[in-house]
């Protein structure tokens, strides 16, 4: 198979990138790190082409990414978080998330869209943290819950193209960008856990990939409770 991966020179993406290429798959690595990428490139040559792609910026997008017309699998996985803080409310940090997060999500799929064919799998990476209410993730939960309906959406829309789009929930998970997390987190995962678990949802073409599976159906439990219940776990959970 041929898989692309955006945001694959870190964290999930990087590991998914290096699964894919032991398991003999053709890979696509997408990302800003050009050293990451080379390394990727010199560690697998037969197996990973890395391109270098900034999804904020929508003309180099298309450009890179409309190149792409036998991609089996594309994954999604390109994402940023920041966390508010409410006393010095910053409105531009819904700007710079949801630019990353949503818009440039959906800059890849307008894309590559076009060359999809059926049988061909879109896989766009979410958050469990779209679940429940969490303190300061304003910003960060209401991108991953924007996309979560994009994706249900798009399930809907391009059915009759026979194009499988599936939804990655990822509860937390060991990577650079939760090292900058200052709170405890519950269930935490390493990125070898996340790649198989999503490797194995993909191979399934399961149209929900929640893991870790205790923790997400916690968090799906909550937010099923009235919406006053779900504030004060939420301010109990702080």
């Amino acid at each position: 198979m041929k898989i692309l991966i955006t945001g694959g020179t870190s964290g999930i993406g990087k590991q998914l990138a290096q699964d894919y290429a032991r398991a003999g798959h053709h890979v696509v690595a997408c990302g800003r790190n050009e050293d990451a990428l080379k390394q990727l490139e010199e560690t697998y040559p037969e197996q990973i082409a890395g391109q270098k792609l900034d999804i904020t910026d929508s003309e180099a997008t298309w450009q890179s990414l409309r190149a792409y017309t036998d991609v089996d699998v594309a994954i999604l996985n390109a994402g940023v978080c920041e966390y508010l803080d409410v006393n010095n409310f910053e409105a531009d940090m819904f700007v710079r998330v949801f630019n990353v997060n949503v818009v440039g999500t959906m800059r890849c799929v307008e894309a590559l869209l076009p060359n999809l064919r059926e049988g061909s799998k879109l896989v766009i990476v979410g958050s469990t943290a779209r679940l429940l209410p969490f303190t300061r993730a304003e910003a960060y939960g209401g991108s991953k819950a924007a996309i979560h309906y994009i994706t249900r959406s798009l399930q809907v829309d391009l059915a009759d193209r026979g194009i499988n789009v599936l939804h990655v929930s990822p509860g937390f998970v060991d990577t650079p960008m939760t090292e900058q997390n200052d709170f405890d987190m519950p269930m935490q995962v390493s990125v070898e856990f996340a790649s198989k678990a999503i490797r194995k949802g993909i191979e399934k073409n399961k149209i929900d990939i929640t893991f870790p599976r205790s923790f997400g159906w916690f968090l799906h439990f909550a937010s099923r409770l009235p919406q006053s219940w779900q504030v004060a776990l939420s301010r109990r959970l702080t």
